[in-house]
């Protein structure tokens, strides 16, 4: 048989191979070959046993997201269904081992479970990831799962959507078998083995030996809601997945699995899936960055050179190091250089004491870094990364030296967050190589790097910034050049929105729990006091901001600044810090607003919390579409993937743009507008957003327009 699906027949073991590049998903071409693949080798009279395993380094890795997605999106279409293959599994007369010879997730590890035995190499990992795009397991997973590891693991697994190693899983009942060696092979002898034993072959679906003591369940129960609610703050999935669990530990197989299928079918139909599907593909889109020519060879990077030892120097050269490239890190004295390493020391030691690294992975981890005078590491990186303090002409200065001293064919690239990529490329000599990465702080932890493309940005270039983002495991997305790209040109409408308010007689702590509360993972006033009052006064004045006659300056955070409330550095910003960061409201700063406010004649009042998300969030989004008019973003699904990977957006709201469309954008218009008459300039609706919204459409539909255009665009 050959397809999706292959069989091979060796000494009475029969073995079937998942062959659907790139993750063996089971589509329906792969489930309908492997329905028939069992069927005829149930009949086979050469066969004792199957093994069944996946090609490559993944042995499921799930379901066919599309089918999930036009599932999604179309509710008269149904979810794919694989309980009649689960069944023809778990009912073969002969014994079926699923050799999990990798990643085994979602519809993966339930046709796993379905299998009377599972064996798989120690690198395999097993998991439950569904909560991450809002749904639960749906073809009795939950069931299954609950029979053979518990209640308290499946809880564990389908709440945190984390996957387990073998090790662990194997500790849990999920595994039978770690084979270390010949892992075919291996598999094999222990499917012989099983056939060839006098015992029935073991039916998950009948196993009730770990599904625990009634007495306990409701305190499990319990326990796992509080886990959800606080972990997972607002989304319905790992609360229905813990009803579905319950249903597991107290009724039949057949009877549990229909509650199953409802809540999960409930979760499928829900606007928290729509808008996690959508940032699922959105980030998906994004990684792979607009059409690049194949003859666009990008230069391999093993290795990079750092300049700049502060906050965001340190964490770019442990992302790298992390990845295994080799680092150097440099600063303008050696004062601040052994500051920088010794930051990295103490980053390391902390990783190893809260059980992240082992002793030694860190000692090796920290050993790719180097640290150098200078610009000496220059002269063998690959990529240059200037990550120096957030000023034009410092950056010119530097990336001139950088220039000077970088061989020929290596990649220039600068940290900043909000300046023109194009006037450092000039300084440079060398415009072609020149690309802006915008890690995103803690750069080590972080996911979000805005890859930003200048006026003279070769696709090699370009290229090679994409696959160093994936080699780093962070998101990489491709943004023009322009005033703060794309993630902080919104943030700041968004945040002087937060301050406006406060003048106005909100006080930080509202605004930020009102936010928190509509699912921000951090308030905004919050937020500006961990980046530091001092960078957003800095990058007021570097770009030139409010000096348009008329508009509207914030006028508290100046004050504060001035005062030395700088934030969490200092202790005192918005809020006041104690040790462990928290932030507290704080007296002084309510005093200070007040008397700002008294002093340019602002008006305060008693300020509702629908008018704080309004005013915020819609601020936000109307500057998401004039980013997208003036093409500093591509999509406006780009625009949503910074949002969820670097700003701490809710994934279950889909991001800014997603949003907006589904308050929908007439609806955002209307606001917009009203706001505009009350507040003035700065919320003049924007074009695009104003042509959208008088269509009736939306900006899904403004990328599949610009993605169906691109694509009659393109050469067949």
């Amino acid at each position: 048989m050959s397809g999706p699906v292959t069989t091979s027949v060796r000494d009475g073991v029969a073995l079937v191979v998942i062959d659907n590049p790139p993750v063996n998903a089971l589509d329906e071409g792969v489930r309908t070959a492997l329905r028939t693949a069992l069927t005829e080798l149930a009949q086979d009279a050469r066969v004792e046993a199957l093994v069944i395993t996946g090609q490559g380094r993944t042995f499921v890795a799930g379901a066919d997201i599309r089918e999930l997605e036009r599932a999604v999106w179309d509710h008269t279409v149904e979810p794919p269904d694989f309980h009649e293959l689960l069944r023809l599994v778990e009912d073969s007369p002969k014994p079926v081992v699923m050799a999990v010879n990798g990643t085994a997730l979602g519809g993966g590890l339930e046709l796993a479970m379905a299998g009377h035995y599972r064996v798989a190499p120690r690198t395999a990992r097993l998991g439950m990831p569904e909560v991450n795009l809002g749904i639960i397991p749906g073809a009795e997973g939950t069931q299954r799962l609950t029979r053979l590891v518990g209640v308290e693991t499946a809880l564990e697994m389908c709440v945190s959507g984390k996957p387990i190693d073998a090790e662990s899983a194997a500790r849990r009942g999920l595994v039978d078998l770690i084979i270390d060696g010949d892992f075919l092979a291996g598999a094999s002898i222990f499917a012989r083995d099983r056939a060839r034993a006098d015992r029935p072959h073991p039916r998950t679906r009948e196993r009730n030996e770990k599904r625990g003591d009634p007495a306990a369940l409701d305190g499990l129960l319990a326990a796992a809601r509080e886990k959800a609610r606080q972990t997972r703050r607002h989304q319905t999935a790992p609360l229905a997945a813990v009803e579905a669990i319950a249903a597991a530990a107290t009724l039949p197989f057949d009877e549990g699995c229909r509650r199953e299928r409802a809540l999960s079918l409930a979760c499928v139909r829900s606007d928290q899936a729509r808008a996690m599907v959508h940032g699922f593909f959105a980030e998906r889109d994004a990684a792979r960055g607009p059409g690049i020519a194949p003859s666009a060879a990008a230069t391999e990077i093993r290795e990079v050179a750092v300049i700049g030892a502060g906050t965001m120097g340190t964490g770019i050269a442990m992302a790298c190091a992390n990845a295994g490239l080799r680092v150097s890190l440099a600063d303008s004295t050696a004062e601040a250089l052994e500051r920088g390493l010794a930051t990295l020391r103490r980053s390391y030691q902390s990783s190893v004491e809260r059980g992240r690294l082992s002793t030694e992975a860190a000692a090796e981890r920290l050993a790719r870094i180097q640290g150098v005078p200078g610009y000496e590491g220059c002269a063998s990186a690959d990529l240059v990364i200037e990550a120096v303090f957030e000023s034009l002409a410092l950056k010119k200065e530097v990336f001139g030296e950088i220039a000077r001293r970088a061989r020929p064919g290596s990649l220039l690239a600068s940290n900043t967050s909000t300046l023109d990529i194009d006037q450092l490329a000039a300084a440079g000599g060398r415009p072609e190589s020149v690309i802006g990465l915008h890690f995103f702080s803690p750069a080590q932890v972080m996911r979000l790097v805005e890859v930003v493309r200048g006026r003279a940005t070769s696709e090699a270039a370009l290229s090679a910034a994409l696959q160093l983002t994936k080699r780093l495991s962070k998101v990489g997305v491709v943004v023009r050049n322009g005033p703060g790209f794309v993630g902080n040109r919104m943030m700041f409408p968004y945040m002087y929105e937060a301050q406006f308010l406060a003048e106005e007689g909100a006080s930080p702590e509202q605004v930020d729990r009102v936010l928190t509360d509509w699912g921000m993972a951090m308030g905004i006033f919050a937020v500006d006091d961990m980046g530091g009052l001092d960078v957003a006064w800095r990058i007021r004045k570097e770009l030139g901001q409010f000096s348009e006659p008329g508009a509207r300056k914030p006028v508290v955070a100046d004050v504060l600044v001035e005062q030395g409330r700088l934030g969490q550095k200092t202790g005192r910003g918005w809020y006041r810090y104690g040790d462990d960061r928290k932030p507290i409201p704080d007296p002084e700063v309510l005093e200070v607003i007040e008397s700002v406010a008294r002093r340019h004649g602002i008006a305060r009042r008693s300020i509702p919390e629908e008018e704080i998300r309004e005013r915020t969030l819609y601020a936000l989004v109307n500057e998401g579409a004039r980013v997208l008019e003036a093409g500093i973003a591509r999509r406006a699904a780009d625009i949503d993937v910074i949002y969820l990977a670097g700003y701490g957006f809710p994934g279950f709201r889909g991001g800014p743009m997603f949003y907006a469309d589904s308050v929908g954008l007439p609806r955002i218009h209307e606001r917009l507008a009203a706001l505009h008459r009350e507040h003035g300039q700065r919320f003049q609706p924007a074009p695009l957003l104003a042509r959208l919204a008088r269509e009736g459409s939306s900006f899904r539909e403004y990328d599949a327009q610009l993605e169906r255009a691109e694509a009659a665009a393109t050469p067949r």
